[in-house]
């Protein structure tokens, strides 16, 4: 067995950013934009009030008055030059005049007619927001996963069309006899197949999209039709299978497909029976069958995969710090990912492991939001100790 690093280092190697594909702006978020975005104009193109009140030129006291000549608003700037003793009633976001020095804030002004008076203990700032303050033509926002603030900055920038990582699909193939979908009528000896649709879940959140494949019976003449049917997937991920029984056949006819295998078992726990390798050219993991193994190996393998294809680098889940809540006791030879509560501490959360940590029982899992890392041969650990955990 190798550690789950070697393991997730071997499953990097299998897989590389992909191409990309301009998409609209309104289609842009989530999506990963893999070169920086270039600006095509300055903004604000021009000085702006940042407040309502009067443009004015110089640093005008109390008691000084000004004569009213135009109004700028928003979309309709003043034309003319503003001269000494002029103002321009201004709202906000409107260009400031030429020759104008300041806005005056209407509450530090009395107006009468055509004429306004300074107030006293006026407020000193000059309101007028920069040309280029934001940002200025050929400035760039550096590549990233976008979100509602960035396609904001691209529409400001007039990018009306991203260029981003296309969407890696992911073959998902569960199998074995034992399994129906959700709304059939299971045998008393069978079970629904969940897996699947968390796996799904996960990697379309993650920007992926989820090819779910038909169930896989346990014969070599079935699988090996739905291992062919993943054709044209950017990954293939098989459920069940990849352990050592007689009816534990995915490895056997991925090989005699042509698979070249990367590894198989790893020191973890859930998720022992895991494998990785690449079918046809194309990659492929092959995650436990138990409920809890498959999800766990999921955010552990799974969703890194996902990233480096989407161009966002290899890198491991990053890892937290809480404080135990209760004694734990010590590890075995294998990395154990405990499923555990987060609750409020006075610095860091609290963790608290559930007593129960089958890998079958998915209402622990539902109930959790953290794996709580206990290392390889890891010592026992009094409540109040530093520890690892992933957020799930």
């Amino acid at each position: 067995m190798i550690s789950v690093d070697e393991a997730l280092s071997r499953c990097f190697a299998l897989v590389s950013a992909l191409g990309t594909e301009t998409v609209p702006l309104r289609a842009a978020t989530g999506r990963v934009m893999p070169q920086p975005a270039i600006a095509r104009l300055t903004q604000p193109p021009f000085p702006a009030s940042a407040m309502d009140g009067y443009a004015v030129q110089g640093d005008p006291a109390a008691g000084d008055r000004f004569t009213l000549i135009g109004e700028a608003g928003a979309g309709h700037a003043f034309a003319d030059r503003i001269g000494p003793g002029q103002a321009v009633r201004i709202f906000t976001g409107a260009p400031v005049p030429e020759g104008a020095t300041r806005v005056v804030i209407q509450e530090d002004v009395v107006a009468e007619g055509r004429t306004i008076t300074i107030r006293p203990n006026a407020d000193k700032g000059t309101h007028i927001r920069p040309a280029g303050q934001d940002f200025r033509e050929g400035d760039t926002l550096s590549p990233r996963r976008l979100r509602a603030n960035d396609v904001a900055l691209l529409a400001s920038m007039n990018i009306p069309d991203v260029t981003v990582t296309r969407r890696p699909v992911v073959a998902i193939i569960p199998t074995g006899d034992e399994l129906v979908m959700p709304g059939e009528t299971p045998r008393v000896d069978q079970i629904i197949a969940s897996n699947s649709y968390a796996l799904a879940a996960m990697v379309e959140a993650e920007g992926a999209e989820a090819r779910l494949l038909p169930i896989a019976r346990d014969t070599e003449e079935e699988l090996f039709t739905v291992l062919s049917m993943a054709e044209g997937a950017d990954l293939v991920v098989t459920i069940g299978g990849a352990s050592v029984g007689d009816h534990d056949l995915v490895g056997r006819v991925a090989e005699s497909m042509g698979m070249e295998r990367a590894f198989y078992k790893i020191a973890m726990r859930p998720g022992k029976p895991l494998m990785a390798g690449r079918l046809r050219g194309i990659p492929m993991l092959g995650l436990p069958g138990n409920p809890v193994s498959s999800i766990v190996c999921g955010h552990l393998f799974l969703l890194p995969m996902v990233r480096a294809l989407l161009g966002l680098g290899e890198h491991p889940p990053a890892t937290r710090r809480a404080v135990l809540s209760q004694d734990l006791a010590a590890n075995g030879p294998r990395t154990h990912y405990m499923r555990a509560r987060l609750s409020h501490g006075p610095a860091l959360p609290l963790i608290t492991p559930f007593d129960r940590q089958d890998s079958a029982l998915l209402t622990i899992l539902t109930e959790a939001d953290a794996l709580l890392i206990h290392a390889k041969d890891g010592p026992a650990l009094p409540a109040g100790t530093e520890v690892d955990y992933l957020p799930i």
